[in-house]
């Protein structure tokens, strides 16, 4: 690709160079439509003025409510230009969830995306906004601009592309400044390790609130000079049909996308037949081994895999397009990231030891903003972000995920990985989905509770199951209870709702 982004610190020097270099290109589909990066480039520019007209300047927080399309793209830049914050939302939040995000940003303004997104829409029936002429494609709805909003210095301000909230699944959500340019060098490094070019178009049903929709799908795209495919969310049809017929190149998404997909090609006995597909990606989450195996015998493609989080502007570890894994490591660390592992005892672990994964690099976050005390919690005194995840790598350099440090189920002593005991279970034929979670039943002891979905059509032996597991685990490990649920409960980016799970119990 192109390295004339090589030098640039800024986001919005994204589209305004393809726009420069390649103006008739295309940028972003919807709804079939193309937008060119000349039109993206000139709508980023119209969604600034608009924000300029309603007072917003450097510093001030941005709440974008909205669902994938051309207006979100463009109001993300044009935000960020201004040195405000984009305070990225998804429109399927909750009426408490976003009062919450509200309440604790304190945004100048409110953008909804009401023309693209019936769910901003509906946010906007109770709050006090007011509908703004069309730009290009925009139908948007504001709020009025309030006057007790108190900007952020312009020294830290224009060190900030992003505020993202992370989904709360174990709590009250913290607001993650994400830095310029831990962004841009994230950009460099994905883009490259998917080999992007003009030629490629990007299936994106990730929601651009979530780290893995903004940095991997938007932003790394663009830099590569590629065009998305925006869709609003993401359904198995939806994918099956953009895929077959739209020469989608890239899939990426966490795990339960990809196995929402193999069940309903294996459910409505559709071939995958995808011509242009050449690189798929899983990241968000875990990856199960009988996932990687299925897609892989399905698709004839390897499923990639890597390791990032909200706290570090993208991923950390990514596995290479040219060394393709046959296990479910996530890959190799990415340029600029360092990684330490350290031991329960608070020393470095030994190699091949499971430690607590510390890492530090441009892409660390500049803070969970207003909260200081859990910043000072998250950040080391040099610079090293806890990331809470508990891990091990081999020889090769390779990261394993254990999994994270909360969800980790001590039982009579001994330490259980949950995630080791869910790719156990999603082995069982009749399984699709598997979580498991601690109960505790006393002082420093837990029982072990798995949660399934079960394959389309499928019914579960309970004795069998609980055979195939006490053949293949440790009898600590196994689950004392297994709870068959419908559907297990996922956050708007894909992620299995623990928290929800624990609540049942």
């Amino acid at each position: 690709m192109n390295d004339g982004l090589a030098p640039s610190q800024r986001i919005r020097d994204i589209p305004h160079y393809w726009a420069q270099t390649t103006p008739a290109a295309d940028a972003l589909w919807e709804n079939g439509e193309s937008t060119t990066y000349l039109a993206l480039d000139q709508r980023i520019d119209a969604a600034r003025e608009l924000l300029v007209e309603r007072g917003v300047l450097a510093g001030d927080r941005v709440l974008l409510v909205a669902e994938n399309c051309v207006a979100f793209v463009a109001l993300i830049f044009a935000v960020s230009e201004l040195a405000a914050w984009p305070v990225i939302v998804n429109a399927r939040l909750s009426p408490r969830e976003l009062q919450v995000i509200r309440d604790h940003c304190r945004p100048r303004l409110e953008v909804f995306t009401v023309g693209a997104s019936p769910e901003a829409a509906k946010h906007t029936a109770r709050l006090d906004t007011s509908p703004v002429g069309e730009f290009g494609r925009f139908q948007l709805a504001v709020t009025p601009t309030r006057a007790d909003s108190v900007a952020e210095a312009e020294s830290i301000a224009r060190q900030v592309a992003a505020l993202i909230y992370t989904s709360g699944t174990t709590g009250q959500p913290k607001g993650v400044m994400v830095p310029q340019v831990g962004l841009m060098h994230f950009c460099r490094v994905s883009s490259r390790s998917r080999d992007l070019s003009p030629a490629d178009r990007v299936y994106a049903a990730l929601p651009m609130s979530h780290i893995f929709g903004l940095a991997t799908q938007l932003l790394a795209t663009l830099y590569g000079g590629a065009s998305l495919w925006l869709e609003r969310s993401f359904t198995p049809a939806a994918a099956c049909s953009a895929l077959a017929n739209n020469e989608i190149s890239i899939l990426q998404g966490v795990p339960t996308l990809f196995a929402r997909l193999l069940a309903h090609l294996a459910e409505t006995q559709t071939p995958a037949r995808f011509p242009r597909l050449r690189y798929a990606y899983a990241g968000g989450g875990p990856l199960d081994p009988t996932l990687k195996r299925d897609f892989e015998s399905v698709f004839g493609l390897t499923l990639h895999h890597g390791y990032g989080m909200t706290e570090y502007a993208g991923s950390m570890f990514i596995t290479r397009i040219r060394r393709p894994r046959t296990d479910c490591s996530c890959g190799e660390i990415n340029e600029g990231c360092e990684v330490r592992l350290i031991a329960a005892d608070g020393k470095p672990a030994a190699a091949g030891e499971t430690g607590a994964i510390e890492v530090a690099g441009p892409g660390v976050m500049l803070g969970y903003y207003r909260e200081p005390n859990l910043t000072h919690e998250t950040l080391t005194p040099d610079g090293w972000l806890r990331t809470g995840d508990l891990g091990y790598i081999e020889a090769d350099g390779s990261l394993h995920i254990a999994g994270r440090g909360k969800d980790l189920i001590i039982r009579s002593g001994f330490n259980v990985y949950p995630i080791e005991v869910e790719s156990v279970i999603a082995s069982y034929p009749a399984v699709h989905l598997a979580a498991v979670v601690g109960r505790p039943v006393s002082a420093g002891d837990e029982e072990v509770v798995a949660f399934v979905e079960l394959r389309p059509n499928a019914q579960l032996h309970e004795p069998g199951l609980k055979e195939f597991l006490r053949e293949r685990l440790a009898p600590y490990k196994c689950p004392c209870q297994i709870v068959v649920l419908d559907r297990l409960p996922i956050t708007a980016n894909g992620k299995i709702r623990k928290q929800e799970l624990r609540k049942r119990l």
